[in-house]
């Protein structure tokens, strides 16, 4: 399964070039590349997490100012670009004395490098999004986290799927792919505030974190169907059931399967005494958990985020977030970059008349983000509770949200408009939660003193 275009890359499509292009080369061009893309993710994290956004939108923004839409640091061939456009090839072939031919064999090498290692990122990231998904602490708030869940899923999709073939006249699959990227959250944003806020533990802060654990696996379902849709373009009844009931079966029976795993896994992991005795078999199993989900035509990260969910219930789960936290400091930020990178900011600018459409869904998939998140907290029933906090606590798609973006601009199904559209809602849902739950909790909390 691939997401950001690596199914064209072919060593006998470069042997069959004009000019088979050197291998130093190519990795010299892979490591300007790399170091163009950790510098715009530390510096694009570092200003963000300054400003008191998460990092990770920082290093989204710095994909831009690197990418197509700015400096043309890092650009890519399904972007329409050439080696001309690269300045990072630009300047390789000026001090390495490269023909035309050779440089553009060179880019397409170095661009195919970049979008496996951008491909690894997101599965380590899924990965590791499913270490953090406690399926205790997600099953001790109940009935009140799913029904936020499903209205924060259902919602969003619906409208956003519905207003976009109505009112715009996008065919299907591209609508429903946009509609799947409103049904994200961040787990580790809104986690992060409420940590800060000290709400972490409150009732509206339980209610938030397990319903977007549940939204998250929801979403990854959809995500997993709607993928799986854009392969074929034809949106067939039968293959839409095949693939939730697949997606949904593969997670259950893998959680199911999960404790009888955990106790093998331990006693494996304890008979290795070499490094990595506890990370690598972890990969292993991650990686062939992906397979098994792309075998049965659903998305490796599916795979990945189970196998997470399964080692998450093992003894070893505290060292094991420990050893893969410094491999996602690495592997991730180059997914995050290279979404950003080929976003192509430039097609919602309203001066070109031909743009604005592409403006006008982005405010439109923005309004449907946010109403479609803040109504989930009227689904909360029983004792009095902050219900604005709730759906507030619901708005930002974050690091998730961008899965859904990189997803659907490698697999060629969103326009340039619709696919910069998703990416603009990401980053301003994710903008505006943090400063809107700070906002509603200390007031709430001044109510509650006042009272006593």
């Amino acid at each position: 399964m691939h997401f950001l275009g690596t199914s064209n890359f072919s060593l006998p499509y470069l042997a069959t070039a004009t000019e088979t292009p050197d291998g130093s080369l190519v990795l010299a061009a892979v490591l300007l590349s790399m170091v163009v893309i950790y510098f715009a993710s530390k510096v694009g994290a570092e200003l963000s997490n300054k400003l008191g956004f998460p990092p990770v939108l920082g290093e989204l923004v710095g994909g831009v100012v690197v990418g197509a839409s700015v400096l043309h640091l890092l650009v890519f061939p399904e972007s329409g670009a050439d080696s001309a456009s690269s300045l990072v090839i630009s300047f390789l072939k000026s001090t390495g004395g490269l023909s035309a031919d050779a440089a553009e064999n060179v880019y397409i090498a170095q661009s195919e490098v970049i979008s496996v290692l951008a491909e690894l990122g997101v599965i380590i990231l899924l990965f590791e999004i499913g270490l953090e998904s406690n399926l205790k602490e997600l099953m001790a708030v109940g009935i009140q986290a799913s029904v936020v869940a499903v209205v924060g899923v259902a919602a969003p999709f619906v409208a956003g799927t519905a207003g976009l073939m109505i009112l715009f006249g996008i065919s299907p699959i591209p609508a429903i792919f946009a509609g799947a990227a409103l049904t994200a959250t961040s787990i580790g944003i809104t986690s992060r505030v409420l940590s800060e806020l000290g709400q972490l533990d409150s009732k509206e802060g339980q209610i938030i974190l397990g319903a977007a654990v549940i939204d998250d696996i929801l979403g990854i379902i959809v995500l997993a169907v709607v993928a799986s849709l854009a392969k074929t373009g034809v949106v067939d009844v039968g293959k839409v059931v095949y693939l939730i009931i697949s997606a949904s079966g593969f997670l259950l029976g893998a959680i199911a399967l999960g404790n009888i795993f955990s106790s093998s896994f331990v006693a494996i992991v304890k008979q290795l005494k070499t490094r990595g005795g506890l990370v690598i078999p972890a990969f292993i199993f991650a990686f062939l958990m992906a397979y098994f989900a792309a075998a049965i035509q659903l998305e490796a990260i599916l795979g990945a985020f189970a196998a997470g969910l399964i080692l998450d219930e093992t003894d070893e789960r505290v060292e094991l977030q420990k050893q893969v936290i410094p491999i996602a400091d690495i592997l991730v930020p180059i997914f995050f970059v290279v979404v950003g990178a080929k976003t192509d900011l430039g097609v919602l600018n309203p001066a070109i008349p031909s743009n604005r459409e592409g403006l006008v869904m982005a405010v439109f998939l923005i309004i449907v983000a946010i109403i479609g998140k803040v109504i989930t907290g009227l689904t909360v029933f029983g004792e009095p509770i902050n219900r604005l906090a709730v759906g507030i606590g619901m708005i930002p798609r974050g690091e998730v949200g961008l899965v859904f973006a990189g997803v659907g601009a490698s697999s060629g199904v969103l326009s340039k408009s619709l696919g910069a559209a998703i990416i603009m809602m990401v980053i301003l849902t994710t903008f505006l939660a943090p400063p809107l739950l700070r906002f509603v909790f200390p007031k709430e909390t001044a109510l509650d003193q006042t009272a006593e």
